[in-house]
């Protein structure tokens, strides 16, 4: 999600609505950097055929051979130490205009805490809630795991069922089109499988029991559904609930799931208001199926662009994996268990959502650096689990929710490219968190909180303390 601001009548505003860009792949924990420039080899000269009556033939221009310029991090680069963080941060903190702040820097080398800021207090994080449900869901589910969509015969004859499975991925766009989501599965694909089981369809049903509970969390608003923050969490939807697939925010359905069958409906050419709410018997004929993309890819594409459905439906799908409730609540309560059996201090984080769009979310920045810094650790431990958050994670100037920042003639231009980070932003809510490497080529993890002030303030401070960290030593 972009840049959202509650104000005190309950509107919202966002920026433009951003469509995903490719995902930028590759050992992120070693931020390897990959440059192309001329080569300072020789060049390559080519002969070609003299031809008859004419002089001798202009010589072809050399060939550029594009090599690698950069590599990855140097394995002996210096180790930035706790005094040398604290100088070179001392002065953008201590300035007013930041209100409730709190902070941490680590080295995930060591696991080493660098420089700290009341990183126990626990803050409202905005988005960088998603850091946990991402954690969660990567120590809960096989990543190559994929959510399953289903249509199944009805009990009665000539009515089929479409059976949520939380893929809100689910697009209804013809094979070739590209909506929000990279790599959905089709509903188009499931209309064919109908159509080969030679069903004379004459009603479409939908089923959306593997969720329960409300559709809205506490601390959402009417309107965050309305502008295109977010759609009431069903198991069942169509490219995310979104009226326009194309647009990252735009205008929801109120009722995804029924919308979802009606798009069924249509492509097999029924009037789309016969679809209804009903349920799948056990052992019912299945007459298509389709899957998402792996676990692994969806957690990218939460981190990335910040997408609240799909990280309230991977919130869901762990709390089942983990046998409780698929409700806002069992969500919660899930994702913190998870994160606290793998071994990371929870205290102080109370969750209402999987995704930070409600306000009484509560995380501490020492947990959101704990996670970071796991995730930018050796493969062989939990690095390996948590590794798609940091592949994931917006790159500054660059792509996802911090394509925007960083300018290229802005103070904070050195972080271009090289600070990765995910955003979070509410009413009087700003919090960056992600990784980056130092002058010397170290990599460090940050977490960086601020409640109580104006984002529009605070969010260019956070870019510059991410800035500074990628432009110094620290020694």
């Amino acid at each position: 999600m972009g840049w959202r601001v509650r104000t005190g009548t309950g509107a919202s505003t966002s920026t433009v609505p951003r469509r995903p860009r490719p995902v930028l792949r590759g050992a992120v924990a070693a931020m390897v950097v990959l440059a192309l420039g001329g080569s300072a080899g020789t060049a390559v000269t080519l002969t070609a055929p003299v031809l008859v009556g004419t002089s001798s033939p202009a010589p072809l221009p050399a060939v550029v051979r594009p090599v690698p310029v950069l590599g990855p991090l140097p394995v002996a680069a210096p180790a930035p130490t706790a005094d040398g963080v604290n100088a070179q941060l001392a002065p953008l903190i201590t300035q007013r205009g930041l209100g409730t702040f709190t902070g941490v820097v680590a080295d995930p080398a060591t696991g080493t805490v660098l420089w700290e800021r009341g990183s126990s207090t626990a803050l409202v994080p905005g988005s960088t809630t998603k850091l946990l449900t991402a954690a969660a869901t990567l120590l809960t589910l096989n990543p190559t795991d994929r959510l399953v969509t289903r249509v199944v015969a009805g009990q009665e004859p000539g009515t089929v069922v479409l059976v949520g499975g939380g893929d809100p991925t689910l697009t209804a766009l013809a094979p070739g089109t590209q909506g929000v989501y990279p790599d959905p599965s089709r509903l188009t694909t499931l209309a064919d499988g109908v159509r080969s089981a030679g069903v004379a369809v004459t009603q479409v049903l939908v089923d959306t029991t593997r969720y329960r509970g409300p559709t809205l969390a506490t601390g959402w608003e009417p309107v965050d559904v309305r502008r295109g923050f977010v759609a009431p969490i069903q198991p069942l939807m169509v490219d995310g609930g979104r009226v326009d697939p194309t647009q990252q925010d735009g205008q929801r359905d109120t009722e995804p799931a029924l919308a979802a069958g009606r798009a069924l409906a249509g492509l097999l050419g029924l009037d789309s208001a016969t679809a209804a709410e009903g349920t799948a018997t056990a052992g019912a004929t299945v007459l298509g199926t389709v899957t998402s993309a792996p676990i692994s890819d969806l957690v990218e594409h939460v981190m990335r662009s910040s997408d609240n459905v799909l990280a309230e439906t991977l919130a869901r799908e762990v709390s089942i994996a983990r046998g409780g409730e698929p409700t806002f609540v069992g969500a919660a309560d899930a994702t913190v268990a998870a994160l606290a059996e793998a071994g990371f201090d929870t205290t102080g984080a109370r969750m209402a959502d999987g995704s930070g769009l409600s306000t009484t979310d509560r995380v501490p920045a020492r947990l959101l650096g704990a996670l970071l810094t796991a995730a930018a650790g050796p493969a062989g431990g939990q690095g390996g689990q948590l590794r798609p958050i940091l592949t994931g994670l917006p790159v500054a100037g660059g792509e996802g929710t911090l394509d925007d920042r960083f300018a290229a003639d802005s103070e904070t231009a050195a972080g271009r490219g090289v600070v990765r980070a995910k955003t979070g932003t509410l009413t009087a809510v700003s919090s960056l968190a992600g990784v980056t490497t130092d002058a010397d080529g170290h990599l460090l993890t940050f977490a960086l909180m601020s409640n109580g002030a104006n984002p529009a303030v605070v969010r260019p401070r956070l870019d510059a303390i991410a800035t500074q960290l990628a432009r110094c030593g620290c020694r």
